[in-house]
């Protein structure tokens, strides 16, 4: 590439190599565009595209590189205020936390970013938080705790999907059986 290329451009090539499935490059090009916009002094911009980028690390499976982009980011949402960003950016924290296998790093993440997404009624968001970090309980084996989390994480969707509504049944028929 002889080119430089802009941020809007950048971001434009990360989106079309997320798109088909060329998760590094994607990391690579939001990695590039979060510098630009860095360079620029546009810090929510770039601690956005960070976050993109850690999403695609994910993807593409480099933990590291995922913990790196993230790591900072929701201090700099919580700098301007925008505490749904901010709790986004705690949730992919989380996620980069469990995948270099800092569970209990993981688990506080998650748990301040289902909080910060209650409060700013991202319900949706909210639920998929507190799925991650059930899913976290139940491997750290604490199935009881796991439970009451997905539970706690459904109740607050308006209007849950087919599968949310059955797993929030089946999350309740224990409690059920043992008051009969």
């Amino acid at each position: 590439m002889s080119e430089t290329l802009s941020g809007p451009q950048l971001v434009e090539e990360a989106k079309e190599a997320y798109t088909r499935g060329d998760f590094l490059a994607s990391a690579r090009a939001y990695q590039a565009a979060a510098q630009s916009y860095a360079d620029q002094g546009e810090a929510a911009t770039s601690a956005e595209l960070r976050n993109n980028s850690s999403v695609a690390y994910l993807r593409a499976g480099d933990g590291q590189a995922a913990f790196e982009m993230v790591d900072g980011t929701p201090a700099i949402f919580a700098t301007v205020g925008d505490a749904r960003r901010q709790g986004m950016a705690l949730g992919n924290l989380g996620a980069a936390l469990e995948a270099t296998k800092q569970l209990d790093d993981a688990a506080e993440a998650y748990q301040h970013s289902a909080e910060l997404l209650g409060l700013v009624h991202e319900d949706e968001l909210r639920a998929h938080v507190m799925q991650s970090l059930s899913v976290l309980q139940v491997r750290t084996g604490h199935q009881m705790e796991a439970m009451t989390t997905m539970q706690s994480g459904l109740d607050g969707v308006e209007k849950p999907t087919m599968k949310q509504s059955l797993i929030s049944k089946l999350l309740k028929f224990p409690s059920k059986m043992t008051r009969s």
